[in-house]
């Protein structure tokens, strides 16, 4: 049946990374996929990860079902941490939340949930933003527009132009945003700017969707909830998807959560009623081991205090990585300011690299990235980054 079909074609991320494996350079740079990867270019299981499995593989007295939405006390440590413990969110029981598959897998129950009931809607999302999220909100049928956010010129935000393009998204229609540590720019909002933006979603009366796929990659676990919590204190319906990959480094157990919160316990009762549905007849039920190790990590105090320094641990390595870009270009001597990189967030930063630099880089240097010139700042280490700069340096020198 598949003589006559063309191949797709391969993932504009994961199909680098495939390219970058039959790479034969032994000097190769993957600067490309966002995996964290510790100073020796390995992706770590934490610590503290490894004493919750343990925990687990000796307390585990079966290995049946979890219900639909996974394990309840999962979906209560999910919301501790993404809210806080202390948030009227919680107290008033008026969120709801299901173990997804990770966090890709949040965003596609929430969009197929969304478009039962939004059919009409249209979703927005950010100017750039994943490339992803148009795969999963168009593959769930959806037709996709952007609003304003990076301003090329400028290495930032372009607030005024977003603030305009949100003001104009009609009713009903349904807006992606990121929480922090914004995919693929390095580029957040202040508290502030979110002020805002949750007053024009409460004027406009659109859905918002945010992405909360890198908390505490950004200044900490609670610094970087302040949008969620902004749009809880509103009282308005809205949508978080959680992944737990990254700052817990759980990638390949497929971690994550969808949250809906609504404006009364009753409202989000009948959300969960209909979350239900939409899992029984695409996965079943979520897996369980990336779920409970990390419910045990948030439910035990000395767990979590290990986890959170494990996370500061990463978080500040990445940060040394970007001062050490910044530095290295200069000592390079490369033209330009560069320092933008430095008040970037997250593991991501669009470099300003033209996609011609971005193709000598791979072709001749081995060292791969994003087309745009979005870069993995976790793919650097103290061994490699000297070369990448030189190799920087090189390429646009030869491609000018």
């Amino acid at each position: 049946m598949w003589k006559n079909i063309q191949p797709a074609p391969p993932d504009s991320i994961l199909g680098l990374t495939e390219q970058f494996k039959k790479d034969q350079n032994p000097a190769k740079v993957n600067l490309g996929v966002g995996v964290y990867k510790d100073n020796n270019g390995n992706t770590p299981i934490l610590e503290v990860v490894k004493k919750a499995e343990q925990t687990l593989l000796t307390s585990q007295t079966t290995k049946s079902y979890l219900p639909i939405s996974g394990d309840p006390a999962y979906g209560k440590a999910v919301q501790k941490l993404v809210f806080g413990k202390d948030s009227d969110v919680l107290k008033s029981v008026r969120a709801v939340t299901v173990h997804a598959p990770g966090g890709t897998g949040a965003l596609k129950v929430g969009a197929d949930l969304l478009k039962k009931f939004k059919p009409q809607a249209r979703v927005w999302v950010s100017s750039p933003t994943w490339a992803n999220h148009n795969g999963i909100f168009g593959d769930a049928g959806f037709k996709i527009d952007t609003y304003s956010y990076y301003n090329p010129e400028s290495k930032g935000l372009d607030f005024d132009e977003m603030l305009t393009d949100l003001g104009k998204v009609p009713a009903g229609d349904i807006v992606v945003l990121h929480a922090c540590c914004h995919n693929p720019s390095g580029v957040d909002l202040d508290q502030a700017g979110w002020d805002e933006v949750v007053r024009v979603a409460d004027r406009q009366g659109w859905i918002p969707f945010l992405d909360f796929a890198y908390q505490g990659f950004g200044d900490g676990v609670e610094e970087d909830r302040y949008a969620v919590e902004c749009f809880g204190a509103s009282g308005m319906d809205f949508l978080v998807a959680s992944s737990f990959s990254k700052n817990f480094g759980l990638y390949n157990e497929r971690t994550g959560a969808l949250t809906i919160i609504c404006p009364s316990a009753e409202e989000a009762a009948v959300a969960m009623s209909h979350l239900k549905v939409v899992i029984r007849t695409n996965y079943s039920n979520p897996p369980a081991h990336g779920g409970l190790t990390a419910t045990i990590i948030l439910d035990d105090p000395e767990l979590y205090e290990q986890w959170l320094a494990e996370l500061a641990a990463m978080r500040d390595r990445i940060r040394a990585m970007r001062s050490g870009l910044v530095q290295g270009l200069a000592n390079c001597g490369v033209e330009g300011d560069f320092s933008f990189i430095e008040r970037q967030r997250g593991m991501f930063s669009f470099s300003g690299l033209s996609d011609e630099v971005v193709q000598w880089l791979r072709a001749e240097k081995g060292i791969y990235m994003v087309g745009g010139g979005r870069i993995n700042l976790a793919g650097l280490t103290t061994d490699n980054i000297d070369y990448v700069c030189k190799s920087i340096a090189e390429a646009m020198q030869s491609v000018s």
